[in-house]
């Protein structure tokens, strides 16, 4: 028998075509939301690269508990020291199973891969922005016995040229390019002395082995309000309400310099946005809480609490600004 069916006209079939894909989104939509839901539905693992009282791992502490309050599920931390933190972020970066995020410094999320190209990990192609958590300047430090203060300082910084030396707990690290990032701003040429960490160089200028650092408040301000360091000046644009007693660099003459150090999560990028998102709503409340944020205050830190979107701006301007130093100074991996 002839087939009379007419086919559809094509107004017909591009409304047909319409109402499919409405239909599968309306399907791909709830199996989303459903799936975010669930999420996690085990352990979630936060991943820190460096040692238990460090910053970072005291930061995932105390991020720990309300997240597994929030997601009914227990929340464990693993410190995975070693590379300045790149060990603990390559295996974020190779997690398959979505509930492992890390605790990161800006370096490892910034600069570890142009600093060395070995870095099994690339942080822009590898790592998804979820939260950058807080903030900080560093503290110019100097041994207690300097006199010169402010803009006087640095003329006797000046003065000593490469035969004064600054301290950091190695090549690469923030305090490094940093400082790099200051000399031209301030005219001074200090020479760059690396050690195994931060101890260390408060060790080396309590014994006037080295004239500066830069130090996080955290560390800086229990040894200055000891009277064992001098504080020349904040990192900030401006005077920072966590050290508000030290002034900033710019009141001691040096202009347009500003640097901060930060800690921020991040997760695989084979991880569902819609668990991104999730983890990125609840990082955002828990650290506007009263409670966590004065915890934070107290550790030395500055709340900031934006989101995969701010983070990722962030990266990007840090990444930047510590590649012009990099490639200008030609530092590499010690």
């Amino acid at each position: 028998m002839k087939n009379t069916t007419t086919p559809p006209t094509a107004p017909n079939r591009r409304h047909a075509l319409a109402v499919g894909a409405a239909m599968a989104s309306s399907l791909i939509l709830p199996a989303a939301q459903a799936q975010s839901a669930a999420w996690p539905n085990k352990p979630l693992k936060i991943m820190v690269g460096f040692p238990g009282g460090s910053s970072p791992d005291l930061m995932a502490r105390l991020l720990a508990e309300p997240l597994s309050q929030a997601l009914g599920q227990p929340v464990v931390i693993e410190n995975r020291p070693g590379a300045g933190g790149n060990i603990a972020a390559d295996l974020v970066a190779r997690a398959t199973d979505d509930h492992t995020i890390g605790l990161m410094i800006n370096g490892n999320m910034t600069i570890a891969k142009i600093l060395n190209p070995a870095t099994p990990y690339d942080p822009l192609k590898d790592l998804t922005p979820v939260a950058l958590i807080a903030v900080a300047p560093l503290v110019l430090c100097v041994p207690a016995e300097t006199t010169a203060t402010g803009a006087a300082f640095f003329a006797a910084a000046r003065e000593g040229g490469d035969r004064w030396n600054y301290g950091t707990p190695g090549v690469g690290t923030v305090a490094h390019l940093g400082m790099e990032l200051l000399k031209p701003k301030a005219g001074i040429a200090p020479v760059h002395v690396p050690y195994p960490g931060n101890p260390q160089v408060i060790a080396a200028m309590l014994t006037n082995q080295i004239q500066m650092s830069l130090l996080p408040p955290g560390l800086a301000m229990a040894q200055v309000r000891a009277g064992k360091l001098r504080a020349i000046g904040v990192t900030s644009a401006g005077r920072s309400s966590v050290v508000p007693e030290v002034p900033s660099l710019s009141e001691a003459g040096v202009r347009d310099f500003q640097l901060e150090i930060w800690n921020a999560v991040a997760a695989p990028n084979s991880m569902p946005k819609a668990n991104v998102q999730k983890l990125a709503g609840l990082l955002s409340e828990f650290v506007r809480r009263e409670d966590i944020r004065q915890k934070i205050f107290l550790q030395g830190w500055q709340v900031a609490g934006t989101g995969p979107e701010g983070l990722a701006r962030r990266i990007q301007s840090d990444t930047k600004a510590m590649t012009e130093v990099i490639q200008r100074n030609n530092i590499r991996p010690g």
